[in-house]
């Protein structure tokens, strides 16, 4: 296993540049960051080689929706540019989201659809479009990822926010470069049931993240039942990443060390 670490979580002290170098004292040498348009994606990069770590995965935040029509081109064009950007800055992973999400007066607001339409036929044109994003990502070793965002944490709705939903999402396209991220936090606030979500879609996961429900901070500090999900973890054979998708309750190795208790990268 290997953890990345979520620059726009950890040492907020700082700039966001900055983060990188006490990241790498605690061992860390994966990162990842948000909405790469307004973040200094090549400075990140350079300062991630001058100490042996990558910025291993962002998202677009101004992609658009792939859930609404309209957006069709948009959401094309936007992912041709960050698959470039991706392959010129080396980054291996990019996040995937169903429709556009606002931040309006310091929240996080799913954008209106330009028109009435229904569930079905929001799923449909997303799927429509995924499709035609996918022939443009088996041109580059880029690996996309949806992400099941919890409906509870969002203004609007989506039209994947449930893991049964992002998951029959990645099987339908059935392609090796589209895979599904078990996020703990979302899950929990959204629908819980993880560790049945964690079996049934062990065969489409490639990376889990971490935040304890509902804070958002390290595992301890919430509702969620670590334990059994890192022997789940074990028992399935689990090897890849562990994102550390949440804000520290205190300090930055106290929040590390909890979870390299659950989720050692080595064998004690």
């Amino acid at each position: 296993m290997f953890y990345t670490g979520y620059l726009d979580f950890w040492f907020t002290d700082r700039p966001l540049v900055e983060r990188v170098q006490p990241f790498v004292a605690l061992g860390v040498r994966d990162f990842c960051v948000f909405a790469w348009r307004q973040a200094p994606i090549a400075e990140l990069t350079a300062t991630c080689a001058q100490h042996n770590a990558r910025l291993f995965s962002t998202f677009d935040g101004a992609m658009g929706a792939l859930a609404d029509p309209a957006d069709n081109e948009r959401t094309l064009r936007t992912w041709a540019e960050s698959l470039e950007m991706a392959e010129q800055h080396r980054i291996a992973c990019l996040y995937i989201f169903s429709n556009q999400i606002d931040h309006i007066d310091g929240r996080e607001r799913v954008r209106a659809l330009s028109g009435n339409f229904s569930h079905a036929e929001q799923y449909a044109n997303l799927l429509a479009q995924t499709e035609r994003i996918l022939r443009l990502v088996e041109q580059t070793s880029i690996e996309v990822r949806v992400e099941c965002l919890s409906r509870n944490h969002f203004i609007g709705a989506m039209a994947v926010d449930t893991p049964q939903v992002a998951v029959d999402w990645v099987r339908r396209m059935h392609h090796p470069q589209f895979r599904f991220t078990f996020d703990s936090y979302h899950q929990q606030r959204g629908a819980g049931d993880l560790l049945t979500t964690l079996t049934t879609s062990f065969d489409v996961i490639s990376g889990v993240h971490i935040g304890d429900a509902p804070t958002r901070q390290e595992p301890g500090t919430g509702e969620i039942n670590f334990t059994n999900l890192a022997i789940s973890l074990r028992e399935l054979g689990y090897d890849g990443e562990i994102g550390l998708e949440f804000m520290p309750s205190q300090d930055e190795a106290s929040a590390l060390a909890a979870v390299h208790r659950l989720f050692p990268l080595t064998e004690d």
